[in-house]
C-alpha cells in the first residue's frame, strides 16, 4: 500500500492506520521522502522536522499497540504555517526583520492537533506576517504553484496548500485573516474553507483587533476538510470566542449533495473594493463561476442574482484594521530596513493612526457586517467567483526584486482577491472550491478555477455539501465523492 500513499484522501489514510493496516511510522517516511523529493523545486516546507517527526511516529505506534488510536487523526502526517509556535522550533513569521524564536509550547493551534494525533513534519512558507496573498519572502525561497512552479500558490497559507496539492501532505490547516485559506485552496486546485466566526477557538478575544482570522481546512475533498473541522471545532477548551461544537463528520458532505429541498444561492460579482480600484474579471473567472451555477441548477437549485450595497467606505477601513497588529512589533531602525515594501509602509501608517481614526474604521466594517448579512439572509448560499484571474507569477505583487512599492502590491493583491476579505469581517462561513480547469497551452499547464460559497451563520455544513457536488479536481485525477 506504500506505494498509493500520496494518492489516498487523508480519510482513506487515517481509516488504515486505525484499522493497523499502516503504522505511523510507515505513513510519516513515505510523506518525508516525498517532502525531501517536490520541496526542492515548490518551497512548501521552510523548516522539515524530521528526526522529532519519525520519535513521534514512533510513540504513536507504541501507543497505538497498547491502547488503541490516539485521536481523530491518528498518525496524519501534519505542517503548520511558520506564524504558529511549535515547541522545540523556530518560528519567523516570515520575516527578515525578526530573530527567530525558539519556544518551550506550542500555540493552542498545534496543541489541538497534537491531541487529535497529527505528526508535525515541519513548518511551512508564508509571507511576511501572514500580510499578502501570496507566499514570499525575503527569508526564504517563494513557495510555487505545484501544476505551475513559474506561478504562486497563493497565500498567506500557500506553502501548506502547495505541500497537499503536490501529495506532501494529504490535508491541511491554515489560517484565515482576509482569504488565506481560500485563496491559496483556488490557486492550487483545492477545497478550502473559512469556518463560521466562533466556531474554531481563538487565543484570545484581543489578539485580532477586528475578529477576523480563524483557522480553517485546506484539502483534496471536501470529506477531508469535514474530518479536519471535526477537529479543529470540537477540542475541548475555554475559550470565550468559542462556538458550541458541531459535528462535521465525513458522511456529512456526502449525505447533503442531493439535498432535501432545493437551496436558493444567490450569485454576485460585486466586491466591496470596487470604489477604490479597478476590479477586471478573467475570462477564466467567469467560466469557473458559470460552471457552477450549471451545476447547481442542474442539481436543481434555484441560483438568482443578489447586488450588496458595499460601503465605498470598506477598502480604506479594512486596510486600517487589517494592517493594525504589523505595528505593534518593537522593532529598532536597522531591523525595519529589512521588512518587506509592504510591510514597512504599513507599518509606518499603523503607527501614524490615531485611536480615533481606528475607531471610525472599526465602526464602518460594523456596519459592513449589518449590511451584508442583511442583504445575504434570504439566501442559502451566496456565490461569487473565487479569485479573478488565474493564479499569478512569483514576483507579480512585490517585483522580482522587491522593488514594487507597497500601494502597487496592495492594490494588485485586491484585484486578485476581490471577494474573500469581507467576509472576514462579517464573520459568515466561506468555502473556495474548484469549479473549471484552462485548457493546457504547448507552455502551459491546465491551471485550476473556481468559485466561492458564503453561507448563513453556523452554515459549514451546506457549504461542505456544495464543494462535495461542485469540486473538480485536475482532469487526471479520479473524482472522489
Amino acid at each position: 500500500m506504500t506505494d498509493s500513499l500520496t494518492t489516498l484522501s487523508a480519510l482513506d489514510l487515517r481509516d488504515a492506520l486505525v484499522a493497523g493496516q499502516l503504522s505511523a511510522r510507515e505513513v510519516t517516511a513515505h510523506h518525508l521522502a516525498v517532502i525531501e523529493a517536490r520541496n526542492p523545486a515548490l518551497g512548501a516546507f521552510v523548516t522539515v522536522t524530521a528526526d522529532q517527526a519519525m520519535r513521534d511516529a514512533a510513540d504513536l505506534d507504541e501507543r497505538f499497540a497498547h491502547s488503541g488510536p490516539v485521536g481523530p487523526l491518528h498518525g496524519l502526517p501534519m505542517g503548520i504555517k511558520d506564524l504558529a509556535d511549535v515547541a522545540g522550533v523556530p518560528t519567523g513569521h516570515g520575516s527578515a526583520a525578526l530573530t527567530p524564536i525558539t519556544p518551550a509550547e506550542d500555540a493552542p493551534l498545534v496543541e489541538t492537533l497534537r491531541r487529535a494525533g497529527v505528526v508535525l513534519l515541519g513548518k511551512t512558507a508564508v509571507p511576511e506576517f501572514g500580510l499578502s496573498c501570496h507566499s514570499e519572502s525575503l527569508t526564504h525561497p517563494p513557495a510555487r504553484l505545484p501544476q505551475d512552479p513559474r506561478l504562486s500558490p497563493g497565500g498567506s497559507s500557500g506553502g501548506s496548500a502547495a505541500a497537499v496539492a503536490s501529495g506532501m501532505l494529504p490535508f491541511a490547516v491554515g489560517t484565515d485573516g482576509g482569504g488565506s485559506v481560500r485563496i491559496p485552496a483556488a490557486a492550487c486546485g483545492l477545497i478550502g474553507l473559512k469556518p463560521n466566526r466562533g466556531r474554531v477557538a481563538t487565543g484570545s478575544g484581543q489578539v485580532d483587533l477586528g475578529r477576523l482570522a480563524v483557522a480553517g481546512p485546506l484539502a483534496r475533498t471536501a470529506a477531508d476538510a469535514a474530518l479536519l473541522l471535526d477537529v479543529l471545532a470540537g477540542d475541548v477548551n475555554h475559550r470565550a470566542l468559542s462556538a458550541v461544537p458541531e459535528s462535521f463528520r465525513p458522511g456529512a458532505a456526502g449525505e447533503a449533495r442531493g439535498a432535501a429541498r432545493p437551496l436558493r444561492v444567490g450569485v454576485t460579482t460585486a466586491s466591496p473594493f470596487a470604489s477604490t480600484y479597478d476590479l477586471p474579471i478573467a475570462p477564466a473567472a467567469h467560466a469557473a463561476l458559470d460552471a457552477a451555477v450549471a451545476e447547481l441548477e442542474a442539481a436543481g437549485h434555484r441560483v438568482e442574482p443578489v447586488d450588496p450595497r458595499w460601503d465605498p467606505r470598506y477598502p480604506e477601513a479594512f486596510s486600517a484594521v487589517w494592517t493594525t497588529a504589523v505595528g505593534l512589533p518593537d522593532l529598532d531602525a536597522e531591523a525595519e530596513r529589512r521588512l518587506t515594501p509592504l510591510a514597512r509602509e504599513f507599518r509606518a501608517r499603523a503607527q501614524s493612526r490615531s485611536a480615533v481614526d481606528l475607531a471610525r474604521a472599526l465602526d464602518v466594517l460594523r456596519r459592513v457586517e449589518w449590511d451584508t448579512v442583511a442583504a445575504f439572509t434570504p439566501f442559502d448560499a451566496v456565490l461569487t467567483p473565487a479569485m479573478a484571474d488565474t493564479p499569478r507569477p512569483v514576483g507579480w505583487y512585490t517585483g522580482v526584486h522587491w522593488d514594487l512599492d507597497a500601494d502597487t502590491d496592495y492594490r494588485r493583491q485586491c484585484q486578485y482577491t476581490p471577494w474573500t476579505s469581507v467576509l472576514n469581517v462579517v464573520g459568515l462561513p466561506a468555502v473556495a472550491t474548484t469549479t473549471h480547469w484552462t485548457a493546457p497551452a504547448p507552455d502551459a499547464p491546465a491551471l485550476p478555477m473556481g468559485v466561492q460559497l458564503i453561507g448563513r451563520p453556523s452554515g459549514e455544513a451546506t457549504l461542505l455539501a456544495l464543494a462535495d457536488l461542485l469540486h473538480r479536481p485536475a482532469p487526471e485525477e479520479p473524482r472522489r465523492p
